[in-house]
């Protein structure tokens, strides 16, 4: 639809073909381009169609009422689609019980699904306290609906999550990330739109990994841990409020991805025998930074013995379709490596080397899609040919705790040499708002 909104723009009549299963997104985006009224034709052609018949009978149904939307007069509605002017909204929206408003603002589309902390005055107003900039400050503007990113809906949102003040910085540079960043809000617009679920992926640096408790060993990325859990989950929300993004509207995946709730985690720089991430990406060791990238694959797996060759013969079999990729060695694991020689370039190299398929399987990666950089394929269908092109869409980290398996969050990492971290900027009194809150941690009981 913004390729039809260009066009109309320059007085060209459009009809656009959508599938029917996304009308709701198709006039989304519509709407999002200032002109409600441009005409689509809900088509019976199904998702991803190759089989002629299905694409000719859908086509066929729709060709006369294609016709008749490209020839059909204008409405009044449509030669004037300017709306009016939404609104300001009220300070205070709802006032009742912690159930009645979740209740009100779940019905109205503004919650994960999850239950929320109301995001009252006084909540939000402790929540700024984790940054040095106004309210009003505007980041930008964050696609679909290309709602205003400020700070204080930031703080909305990371009240709503269960951030604690000391996030605010996390979220505000998160926020950066999105509108500055490669992968960014494409990771919402080209993949969320899209029927992939693509999810966004935080990784944390520096010092600050500490002063908020962000998990990166036993279970970083399972719940259990208010960092991680709670500054992805606030993203989540910037994501779809701010932004306008919500399930079965914008956000098309098929079947969803549940690393969408929160998916977060700190490297752990201190057992890594390897430069951290943020450092590899050209940062000081002192600076606190976070990265983003869109996974729309999680999965673990053994490696077949302790040694390098035992580790990275498993990652390169376990290495599913896909370029970019973020694999997450145990503290023993990149030891074994380091101490066999292998630097996180050499861990990459040796992967993009190895991780070869038969030219026939990538041609048929190809088949019925925009052409992919891997280069020339072979005539011969059994030559061997690398799956990854360009080792830089490899991202090694260390994290997780005790034990063998190794990780792989697959999809959606930023082009080589594009921006994909954010610097963490902190406020004045940072010291004493860590020294208030550094100790909300959880203390099990012992059975």
């Amino acid at each position: 639809m913004y390729d039809a909104a260009s066009i109309e723009e320059r007085h060209k009549p459009t009809v656009t073909l959508v599938n029917r299963g996304f009308a709701n997104d198709t006039e989304s985006a519509a709407r999002s381009q200032g002109l409600p009224g441009l005409r689509y034709i809900p088509a019976a052609v199904p998702c991803e169609a190759s089989i002629m018949a299905d694409i000719e009978a859908g086509v066929d149904g729709a060709l006369d009422d294609i016709i008749g939307a490209l020839t059909r007069p204008l409405t009044p509605e449509e030669k004037s689609p300017g709306g009016r002017e939404p609104e300001k909204p009220a300070r205070v929206i709802f006032k009742g019980s912690l159930r009645e408003v979740n209740r009100f603002l779940y019905q109205r589309g503004w919650t994960d699904g999850l239950p929320i902390i109301p995001p009252t005055e006084e909540a939000v107003a402790e929540m700024l306290t984790g940054t040095d900039l106004p309210p009003d400050h505007l980041l930008g503007k964050l696609q679909s609906r290309m709602g205003k990113a400020t700070i204080e809906k930031i703080a909305i949102a990371g009240v709503m999550a269960g951030c604690l003040p000391t996030h605010m910085p996390v979220l505000i540079a998160g926020t950066i990330d999105l509108l500055e960043s490669e992968p960014g809000f494409t990771g919402y617009t080209t993949f969320g739109f899209s029927t992939g679920s693509w999810a966004p992926f935080w990784i944390i640096n520096g010092p600050i990994r500490h002063q908020i408790n962000v998990n990166s060993s036993s279970g970083a990325l399972s719940p259990g841990n208010i960092a991680n859990a709670a500054i992805g989950r606030a993203m989540g929300l910037i994501v779809k409020n701010i932004g306008g993004v919500r399930q079965g509207i914008e956000d098309m995946g098929v079947m969803g991805n549940p690393m969408k709730y929160t998916s977060v985690i700190a490297e752990n720089e201190e057992e890594s025998p390897w430069e951290p991430l943020h450092v590899e990406y050209g940062f000081k060791k002192e600076d606190s930074t976070v990265t983003l990238s869109f996974p729309q694959t999680y999965l673990q797996h053994w490696p077949y013995s302790a040694d390098a060759q035992g580790v990275l013969r498993a990652v390169v079999d376990n290495t599913p379709r896909g370029m970019r990729r973020t694999i997450i060695f145990t503290p023993p694991h990149a030891n074994n490596l380091a101490r066999e020689g292998f630097g996180k370039e050499d861990v990459k190299k040796y992967i993009a080397e190895n991780k070869l398929v038969p030219a026939s399987i990538m041609r048929r990666m190809q088949m019925g899609r925009p052409p992919l950089d891997y280069g020339s394929i072979p005539e011969k269908d059994d030559e061997l040919v690398p799956m990854i092109k360009d080792r830089r869409f490899i991202r090694v980290i260390v994290g997780g705790g005790p034990g063998a398996f190794i990780a792989h969050c697959v999809g959606g990492g930023a082009t080589p040499g594009q921006k994909e971290t954010q610097q963490i900027e902190l406020p004045k009194s940072w010291d004493r708002l860590v020294a208030r809150y550094k100790n909300v941690v959880p203390t099990y009981a012992k059975y």
